[in-house]
C-alpha cells in the first residue's frame, strides 16, 4: 500500500515532465510541434548528403568523421530503444544534408546551428558544419520516446543554435586519477547535452598526469604510475572531435606544480628533497621564474605537448601562486629588484608574458585563472573566472576574451537550480556594453577531484552539467526552474544511455555499505538526504582516503525530495488539499517514520555506517512529525505551543550538515509546517 502511494507521488512528479514534452536539454532556440508521429523500428536508417554527394551511411562514406557521427548515433538508437539495427543499406528514415561540410575538426568560430524537421514519413537534419548535424541528432535522440504502437519521435520543426560558443566541462584528472574509459564516457554525455570543450587538467600538487617523452621523470616520479601515454591523449583528442568537442589540456604553472619536482628539483624556487603532494590544498613550491634554463625546459615541453593537443588554446592554470617561496629564494628576489617586480604579481606576468611568447611559437593562445589578470598582461590571453563575476567583467573592459566558471563549480555539490541562475553575462557583466560582452566566449562547468574517483565522479557531475549546458546554449529567457527540473529528470534518465554511470552505481554503493544485509532501510535514508561538496560542508582529506562513506553514495540532489516538495506546496495552497497528495505524503512520512527501526540492526557492528546512525534517527522523528502536521492540516485542530516551538528548533537543527549531508527530507516538512504556522 505505501509502495503504492509513493508511486502515485512519483507519478505526478512525471507527469510534469510529459506535460514539458519535448523534454529536451538544452531546450532549443525555436520549437514547433505538429501533428503525427515518426515511427522508430527496425529499418530505421540514415541517408547522408555531404556536399554534393549523397550515400547510404556505411564503408565508404566521403566524410570518414560524419559517417562516425552517424555510426554512433545509430548505436545510441539501438541501446535506446532496445530494438535491433541489423547492418547494410536501410530505407532513409533520416536524411542528413550537411553542406559545405567543409569543416574537419571542432573550433570555436564554427557554425554549430542546425534545422530539424520530423513528419510522420521521415526526419530531416540540415546543417553546415558536421558539429551543426551532431547537435541535431542529439536532439532527435532525446526526441526518442515511447508510444502506442512502439517507440516514436513526434512531428516537429526546430531551430536551434548556441547562445555562446565556449561550453566546456573542466575534469580535474591530478587529485584522483580518472581512467580513460571515465573520461570517454563523459565525452558521450558533454555531447548529449551539446558542451563543446573538454578542459583537461593534467598537472597539479598531487600528480603529474601526461605522458612525456622528452622529460620522462614527470611521469615517472610525479604520477604513482597513473598517467595518460600519448597514445591515449591522442585518442581522446580524436574520440572528442567525432563528438564535436575540442580538448583544451592546462598544466597548472608557475604554482601547483608539487609534482614536477620529484623528477626535476632543479625547475624549483625552493630546495627539495620533493614529493607528490599527499594532502590537499595550496603548496609553497613552485617554478623558478629567474632561472632561464625554467624556460628552456617549458619551451621544450609546450611544445611536444602541442603536437598532441591541435586545439589552438592552452591552458598554463595560473592560480593560487602564494608567493612565500619567491619571497624566500635569494635569487628571485635579487631577480625581481633587478626587473623592478614589486610584488608576487609583477613577477607572475612577466612570467606569463614568457609563457605566452612560447605558446605563440607553437600556435597557440594561452587561457589562465583569473589570478593572472593583472598589468601588462598579453593581449590575446583568455581568462576564466573562477573567483567571482567581477573578474570576467574586469577582463572583457580591458579588452580580454573572458570564460565564467564562477558559480559553475560542481565539486561544491549546490543543486542544479543554483547553476542555473548564474549567467556568464548577469551580474557585474550585465553593465558591460554590446562590444565588451562579446569577449565573453561562454563558460565551464569544473570538476575537481579532491572528493571523486573514478567510481563517484559521474554522480558529481551529471545531470547538473545538463543545466549548465541549457544556460550555455539556450536563450537567456528560457529561465523556467519548474521546466528545468521536469526535462533534467528526464534527460539524467537518457544520459545513461549515453554511457555515464550517475544513476547506475547509487544502489551498488548503497550494497557495499551495507555487506550481507539487505540494504533497503539504507536506501530509504540515502533518498531522503543529500550529500555535501568540497567547502559547502565536506572535507577534504588526503589523496589516499577511501571514498567509500554514506556522503560518498549519497546523491547532491534528491529526485524524489523534491517531488514531495511539489506534493508539499500543492498541499499547503489548496483548501481543501487533494486527497491523493495528502496519502502520497502520509505514505513517505510513514515510511521514514518506521525506517530507523529497520535501518539500526543493519548499521550495528558495521564501522561504515555508524556515522549515519543520528541521521537515521533524525528522519524517523521527522517522519513522525510530518504525520501529525498532516492530522493538523487535515482537521484543523491546531498543535500545542510547546509543541509548535521545539518543532521550530528541531527544523532548523535538522537544516544542517550531519555526517557530511543534508537530510534533504526537512525541505517538504518545513513546507507543511511554515503553512501550519501562519494558519495558526
Amino acid at each position: 500500500m505505501i509502495r503504492a502511494l509513493l508511486l502515485t507521488a512519483l507519478a505526478a512528479v512525471a507527469s510534469v515532465a510529459h506535460a514539458a514534452t519535448p523534454a529536451l536539454m538544452p531546450m532549443p532556440a525555436k520549437v514547433e510541434l505538429s501533428t503525427g508521429k515518426l515511427a522508430i523500428d527496425g529499418t530505421f536508417g540514415v541517408t547522408v548528403l555531404a556536399g554534393n554527394q549523397i550515400e547510404i551511411t556505411g564503408p565508404g562514406i566521403s566524410v570518414p568523421r560524419l559517417n562516425r557521427v552517424v555510426e554512433q548515433s545509430l548505436a545510441r538508437v539501438a541501446r535506446q530503444t532496445g530494438i535491433f539495427l541489423a547492418p547494410g543499406t536501410k530505407a532513409a528514415t533520416l536524411r542528413i544534408e550537411c553542406s559545405p561540410c567543409s569543416v574537419t575538426t571542432p573550433s570555436l568560430e564554427e557554425d554549430e546551428s542546425y534545422y530539424l524537421d520530423v513528419y510522420p514519413s521521415g526526419a530531416r537534419i540540415q546543417a553546415s558544419t558536421a558539429d551543426g548535424v551532431i547537435h541535431g541528432l542529439e536532439t532527435f535522440l532525446q526526441l526518442i520516446q515511447p508510444g502506442p504502437d512502439g517507440f516514436q519521435v513526434p512531428a516537429v520543426h526546430i531551430e536551434d543554435w548556441p547562445r555562446f560558443a565556449w561550453r566546456g566541462l573542466m575534469i580535474d584528472a591530478s587529485r584522483h586519477f580518472i581512467p580513460l574509459e571515465v573520461i570517454k564516457r563523459n565525452l558521450d554525455a558533454m555531447a548529449a547535452v551539446k558542451l563543446n570543450v573538454f578542459h583537461w587538467h593534467l598537472s597539479d600538487d598531487q600528480g603529474f598526469r601526461a605522458e612525456s617523452r622528452l622529460f620522462p621523470k614527470l611521469q615517472q616520479l610525479g604520477s604513482d604510475g597513473l598517467f595518460y601515454t600519448q597514445a591515449q591523449m591522442r585518442e581522446v583528442v580524436s574520440y572528442a572531435s567525432d563528438r564535436g568537442i575540442r580538448v583544451v589540456p592546462e598544466f597548472d604553472i608557475p604554482g601547483h606544480t608539487l609534482s614536477w619536482f620529484p623528477g626535476y628539483p632543479e625547475l624549483a624556487a625552493a630546495a627539495g628533497p620533493f614529493e607528490i603532494g599527499r594532502r590537499f590544498g595550496v603548496f609553497d613550491p613552485v617554478l623558478d621564474p629567474s632561472r632561464e634554463e625554467v624556460y628552456t625546459f617549458l619551451d621544450s615541453f609546450i611544445g611536444e605537448m602541442a603536437a598532441l593537443f591541435p586545439d589552438p588554446y592552452f591552458h598554463i592554470g595560473g592560480d593560487e601562486v602564494n608567493g612565500k617561496a619567491w619571497k624566500q629564494s635569494e635569487a628571485v628576489q635579487a631577480f625581481a629588484k633587478q626587473h623592478g617586480f614589486k610584488d608576487t604579481l609583477a613577477i607572475q606576468t612577466y612570467f606569463n608574458q614568457r609563457i605566452q611568447k612560447i605558446l605563440q611559437k607553437y600556435g597557440k593562445t594561452m587561457i589562465g585563472w583569473d589570478e593572472i589578470l593583472g598589468p601588462d598582461l598579453p593581449p590575446d590571453t583568455v581568462v576564466q573566472s573562477w573567483r567571482g563575476q567581477e573578474s570576467l567583467a574586469e577582463a572583457a573592459t580591458k579588452g580580454y576574451r573572458g570564460i565564467l566558471s564562477a558559480g559553475y563549480y560542481l565539486d561544491h555539490g549546490r543543486p542544479a537550480a543554483y547553476h542555473y541562475g548564474i549567467d556568464p553575462l548577469g551580474g557585474p557583466a550585465a553593465q558591460l556594453t554590446p562590444e565588451q560582452a562579446k569577449r565573453v566566449l561562454g563558460g565551464e562547468a569544473c570538476m575537481w577531484a579532491e572528493l571523486v574517483d573514478a567510481e563517484t565522479v559521474d554522480s558529481r557531475v551529471w545531470p547538473r552539467a545538463a543545466a549548465i549546458a541549457e544556460r550555455l546554449w539556450s536563450p537567456r529567457e528560457i529561465a523556467d526552474l519548474d521546466s528545468m527540473y521536469a526535462r533534467l529528470e528526464a534527460v539524467s534518465r537518457l544520459l545513461e544511455f549515453a554511457g555515464v554511470t550517475h544513476r547506475a552505481s547509487y544502489q551498488p554503493m548503497l550494497d557495499r555499505l551495507a555487506g550481507d544485509r539487505k540494504a533497503e532501510p539504507l536506501r530509504i535514508l540515502a533518498d531522503a538526504s543529500e550529500a555535501r561538496g568540497l567547502g559547502t560542508g565536506r572535507r577534504a582529506h588526503q589523496t589516499d582516503t577511501p571514498l567509500n562513506r554514506f556522503v560518498d553514495a549519497a546523491r547532491l540532489e534528491s529526485e524524489s525530495v523534491r517531488g514531495l516538495e511539489l506534493t508539499a506546496r500543492r498541499v499547503a495552497a489548496a483548501k481543501p488539499p487533494d486527497a491523493a497528495d495528502m496519502a502520497s505524503l502520509r505514505a513517505q512520512f510513514s515510511q521514514w517514520a518506521a525506517n530507523d527501526a529497520r535501518f539500526q540492526p543493519l548499521a550495528e557492528d558495521n564501522a561504515l555506517l555508524a556515522e549515519v546512525k543520528p541521521l537515521s534517527k533524525d528522519l524517523s522523528a521527522l517522519g513522525v512529525a510530518g504525520l501529525r502536521i498532516l492530522d493538523s492540516l487535515e482537521t484543523s485542530q491546531p498543535l500545542p505551543d510547546d509543541w509548535m516551538a521545539n518543532e521550530t528548533r528541531e527544523i532548523a537543527r535538522l537544516q544542517r550538515p550531519s555526517a557530511e549531508v543534508l537530510l534533504a527530507a526537512v525541505r517538504p516538512v518545513k513546507i507543511l509546517f511554515d503553512e501550519l504556522s501562519r494558519r495558526k
